[in-house]
């Protein structure tokens, strides 16, 4: 299934077509749960609810957000 959303969040190599080489694939809850610590991004990787490659093959040092 195709993703619902595409969003660059943080600097970095910017794409506008294809698939680019950093890219993070998740669903909407764990973002949630990422943004605000509920959940961390090492877990989430490991369970497979992170998929991620690239320069944003680790966004732990900019999650949880601030004030989430």
């Amino acid at each position: 299934m195709p993703p619902y959303a595409a969003v660059q969040a943080v600097p970095g190599v910017r794409h506008t077509r294809g698939t680019p080489p950093a890219v993070v694939e998740l669903d909407a809850d764990t973002w949630i749960a990422l943004a605000t610590g509920q959940v961390a991004w090492s877990d989430a990787e490991a369970t497979g609810r992170v998929r991620a490659s690239g320069e944003r093959a680790d966004l732990s040092p900019l999650l949880p957000l601030e004030g989430a």
